[in-house]
Formats: structure tokens, sequence, C-alpha cells
């Protein structure tokens, strides 16, 4: 017995000192070397640029619909005149409509060029909500230290920034020595999955073009300020990797009659127990991927016990997977998410319905697929007479972008030298983004852009008072103005305009 216990303590000891070896082996990222390249930003005249694009009513609908089509040709007149070196200097060609893609030639055609994205397109203002916004959702207003509107946070920010860095540049006289591109799609908020005749088509013709880019940016990460508990540090969330998405239809036909003579299940009740079987058996959570990298990423900054915590997932994993299964927010970067957001069937009270029908929306983990989740709802509802049926704009998850490429340390870098307490982090981005689109054949796709996010501004996206702070804006700039500096390698005498560039 006391040679087992004395085994027992000498392996707790052992263990203990290899929990305490690889907790002590973590240390913070060094403070940046070098400070953010010098831009000059006017941040109260770049607000007002932003004010300006927030006033054009560029809705896109959850079927793709834009029904003020005029406002993005509108808007599209607004940026020229409001950029005017930008649009003298690059190509610009109008795509699928509404869609907006720049050229900016580098001198060195054997550099690989870099992509940079946003999207000109809003989601609707609810109806029956526009009285409860401090400022009219469309109005543009700069007031209390913030642009305020539709669009300030989601995403015109990024294309007023980009343009707004790119027009600072030429004004110093930088031309570039890689080719850049800036892509603003038109349809990114279609209900049906995003950019389908936007993002997916600058991104075809750019394959179609050769162009191999050394770097793609899109929205999709966020800095989260007091949102981590144990950090009290800014958190830059770099997304490396997007879920895939898809909708299922799941039906029931049933023969109908009156309610006074009913079966002893309805098609409603037989729909209604595979929701809830399909509810009570959700796909397998797993903590892998981008959302291991990320604990992994913020371990060195967090407090002793989570730090030992996260600095052993080999052994704490499943207590960590179980603790992130209890919040939502944290559940959906482990598992492919189940919801059921639709169900319709019958038409009066006294009428058996001969048809119900209901839609579950999945978001496909990495490492998931559309055929495995498929598969998986035929059997968690385990009745035959429920017909499964994939609705229109399903796709895969992304491929997972490398953290240790050029690329990514030089976001990662850009992060620290605007905000040099940031702790930078990989993560998996929950929702969708156009980049996805450039996911499948480039190596290098990102989606960071530097808005500062609290808790209480979480319900501003797509939301009520979307806005954004004027010297947050001006930092959105002067990070895109930096990641240019990449590619603006050189300063050279500007160019003489050509005579066409449309």
């Amino acid at each position: 017995m006391k040679r087992v216990l004395l085994g027992c303590l000498t392996t707790l000891v052992a263990l203990t000192g290899v929990l305490l070896v690889r907790t002590a082996a973590l240390e913070p990222a060094a403070a940046p070397s070098q400070a953010l390249p010098a831009l000059a930003v006017d941040p109260e005249k770049a607000a007002q640029h932003l004010a300006g694009a927030l006033r054009f009513e560029t809705v896109t609908t959850q079927d793709g619909a834009t029904p003020h089509a005029e406002a993005f040709l509108a808007l599209h007149q607004y940026l020229k005149a409001t950029f005017p070196r930008a649009h003298q200097a690059l190509i610009r060609e109008v795509v699928g409509g509404g869609s907006l893609l720049y050229t900016w030639r580098g001198r060195d055609p054997t550099l690989r060029p870099m992509v940079l994205m946003s999207h000109l397109d809003v989601v609707p203002v609810e109806a029956g909500t526009e009285n409860q916004w401090t400022h009219p959702p469309f109005a543009g207003v700069i007031a209390d230290g913030f642009v305020w509107g539709r669009g300030a946070m989601d995403d015109k920010v990024g294309v007023v920034a980009i343009l707004e860095a790119v027009e600072a540049l030429l004004g110093e006289g930088l031309q570039p020595q890689r080719t850049v591109y800036l892509a603003f799609g038109h349809d990114e908020e279609a209900g049906t999955g995003p950019g389908p005749s936007g993002a997916a088509r600058m991104s075809s013709l750019l394959k179609e073009r050769g162009v191999d880019p050394e770097l793609v940016l899109d929205e999709g990460g966020a800095l989260l300020r007091g949102m981590v508990p144990g950090l009290d540090r800014p958190l830059a969330m770099v997304g490396i990797a997007e879920k895939g998405y898809l909708s299922l239809e799941l039906s029931v036909q049933a023969t109908g009659g009156h309610s006074s003579m009913p079966p002893s299940q309805t098609a409603i009740g037989i729909l209604s127990r595979a929701l809830s079987r399909l509810e009570d058996h959700p796909m397998p959570a797993r903590l892998e991927g981008a959302t291991r990298q990320m604990l992994q990423a913020l371990a060195p900054e967090m407090p002793f016990g989570q730090r030992l915590v996260l600095a052993n997932l080999w052994l704490f994993g499943p207590l960590v997977k179980r603790m992130m299964l209890e919040d939502p927010a944290a559940a959906a970067t482990v598992r492919t998410t189940t919801a059921a957001t639709v169900i319709r069937g019958g038409d009066k009270e006294n009428v058996l319905p001969q048809r119900a029908q209901a839609v579950v929306n999945f978001r496909i983990l990495p490492g998931d697929s559309i055929a495995g989740v498929t598969e998986h709802v035929r059997r968690a509802a385990a009745d035959s007479r429920v017909e499964v049926r994939a609705l229109d704009g399903a796709h895969e998850p992304s491929a997972v972008s490398a953290t240790d490429s050029p690329a990514y340390r030089l976001v990662e870098r850009t992060i620290r030298q605007l905000q040099p307490r940031a702790v930078v982090a990989p993560n998996l981005v929950v929702g969708a983004t156009d980049a996805r689109f450039y996911a499948a054949w480039s190596r290098n796709v990102y989606r960071f852009v530097p808005l500062q996010i609290r808790a209480e501004d979480l319900k501003r996206v797509h939301g009520t008072d979307e806005r954004v702070d004027v010297a947050n804006h001006a930092d959105i700039v002067r990070f895109y103005g930096a990641v240019l500096s990449w590619g603006v390698l050189a300063s050279h005498p500007p160019d003489p305009p050509a005579a066409a560039r449309e």
C-alpha cells in the first residue's frame, strides 16, 4: 500500500512539475520595437468623409435584392469626388452592377500583390425602429465624439478608411512596389450567402487574371475591450478561418382532415419531435484549429490560474471545452451550431395541416462538412417521414490560414504598433464574410479591422445606434496606411493621370 501511495505521490509531483514548467515557460509578447509608420490623418475630416458615405441607403435585403439600387451608384460618385487622388491614380472597375474593384499598379510585377476588402452595402433598419435611434440611421451625424449611422461599424468604415489611407499616401507622392487591389462588394449582407454577384465575381476575376495574393485582408475580427474575464488589455481577434453555412428545410406530409378526429401524430407533431431530437443531439464539440490557437495566444497574458489551464490544454482541454459549451458565444467556436429559425404549418385552428415545414440553420465548424451535417440531421431526426432538403446559399467552412506566414506577422505587428498593449490572437469567425471567396485559392486570408468593441457595442452591429468613435476611425485609417506601406516602399514623383481609367 505504501508503495502505491508513494507511486501516486511521485506521479502527482511529476505532473505538477510539468504543469508549472509549461506555465512558467509562457512569456507575454515583447513590446513592438518600431512605431507605426507616420500617416497624416485629420480625424475630423476623416469622420466627415465617413458620415457622408453613411447617408446613402445602400441596403441589401435577405434575398439579395437592392431596393435602392440608385444609392449604390450615388455612393460610387461620392467616393470619386471625396477621394480624387485615388480615382486618378487607381484603375476602377464596376463589377456585378454595384461592386468596386480598384487596381493600384505596382512597380515590381514580381512581387505578389495584396487585396484589401470591405463592403458598400448595409442591412436594413427594422421597420418601426427608426425612432429608437439617437440619430436617424441614414443621416450620417457626427455628435458626442462618434459618427452615427447604419454602416458605421459594418462596414462602410472599412471602405472609407482604406480609401482615406490611399489618398493620404498618394498625397505624399508614394507609389507601391507591389500591386494593391481594393475590393468593395455590394451584396455581402445578402441572406442567401455573402457576395453572390459582388465579391464572388471580383474574386473570380482576379483569379482569372492570375493574381496570387500575398495578403487578403477583410473584416471579421475586431479590437475587444473588457470582454475576456481576467484579461485587462485589449484583445485583437484576427480571423484565420470562418465557419461554413447550411440551411436545411425539414418537411412532413400528412393526410389532413378535421381537427375533431386527429391521428395520434399530426404533421406539426411529427416535425416538432424531429426538431426536439435534433436540438438534443448537437454536432460533437472539438477544441482544435483556430479556437485552440486563440486560447494558446491568450495564455501568457492571463492570471496564473487561467494561464496554468491554458498552458496545459493537453490535460485540461476537456474541462475548457465543457466550460465553453456553457456560453453560446464560446460554444459557437467549438462546434457546428444548430438553430431552428423558421417553422410553418397549418392555416386554420380546426383543420389538420397537410404539410409542416421548418428551416434549421447550421454554421459549420472547420473539419465538418455539408454532407456530414446533412447526414447527422437525418440520423438525429430518426423519422423517415421527415424529408430533409438543403436550401440555396450553402458553403463549406473556409481553409485555415497560417499564423507563421509573413502576411500574418505583418498584420500582427501593425496591430501591436497601433495598440502596443493589445494581445493579438487568431480566431475562428463564426459568421460569414466575403473573404471566403478568396480562402479557397489564396494562402493568406485574414479578417480584422481595429474597430474597438465593448460588450455594450455588440447589440449595435446590425442593430440600433450603430456608431464608431471619431478617434477610433482615425486609428483604422492609420492601420490601413501601415498595411499599405508594406506595398508602398518607394517614393517617386506621381505619374500623370491616364486619359481614361474607367
